[in-house]
């Protein structure tokens, strides 16, 4: 709690991955992928209740193991490959007998979270909490800016977004920027109502450039393992 306003935190961790699977509970750096969320969601000074989603025995019998509650499974019908993130949110929140002020969601594939990234998280949020609905980590992008991402039309190259706008030092793109998995907040009421952690009032916070990772492949996974051992060892996580 912060401020007076409670904080459910939600982590949702299905069984059924496809480009890695049973990425959730792969070891990394010794401990499955979604005791890194766990731990870091503990170790937050403001998060009332934290709870894990999912339809998998095993992901819940070890995040039980490391701290996280997991009051009921998952229906299978809300863990296929196309289930919305938000109507899993939307079960947990009609599940329970209490409904929190402010509901938090941290992707496990997410892992890259420094020490006080979530309770600067909720600090912002809450203390601007008459001006926002709702707030997101977002990470720059670089090379994959839009203004030079290509599409093919017809065999040949083309711009993805066709403007007349010509650009040709990567420091005079405009800044542009991509949603991560650290960290989603938003009003519960607001939540239910919009079904979307976006809205005219979504504020933002800016995570560094090693935190834009989102686990979906081995690749990925190796490359957040490597990360997370070189930051670990600098104390910066």
């Amino acid at each position: 709690m912060y401020k007076d306003k409670s904080i459910l935190a939600i982590i949702p961790a299905r069984g059924g991955s496809k480009g890695l699977p049973r990425k959730n509970i792969k070891l990394l750096l010794g401990k499955p992928l979604i005791a890194w969320t766990i731990e870091q969601a503990l170790n937050s000074k403001y998060i009332d209740r934290l709870i894990v989603s999912t339809e998998d025995e095993e992901i819940a019998e070890i995040s039980q193991k490391y701290g996280a509650e997991i009051p009921f499974l998952r229906p299978k019908e809300l863990a296929q490959d196309d289930t919305p993130t938000i109507d899993v949110i939307d079960h947990v929140i009609m599940k329970l007998n209490q409904q929190y002020d402010i509901t938090l969601l941290l992707e496990p594939t997410s892992p890259i979270r420094r020490k006080n990234d979530l309770d600067k998280a909720v600090e912002k949020f809450i203390d601007n909490y008459d001006i926002f609905d709702s707030l997101v980590t977002l990470g720059e992008i670089h090379l994959e800016n839009p203004i030079i991402v290509k599409r093919i039309k017809n065999d040949f190259v083309r711009p993805f977004i066709e403007n007349d706008v010509k650009i040709t030092r990567r420091q005079d793109y405009p800044k542009a920027y991509f949603p991560y998995g650290v960290a989603y907040l938003a009003k519960t009421d607001f939540l239910l109502k919009n079904k979307t952690f976006y809205g005219d009032k979504t504020g933002y916070l800016i995570i560094e450039r090693y935190q834009c990772y989102e686990i979906d492949d081995i690749y990925d996974f190796i490359a957040v393992e490597s990360i997370m051992k070189y930051l670990l060892e600098r104390g910066v996580l």
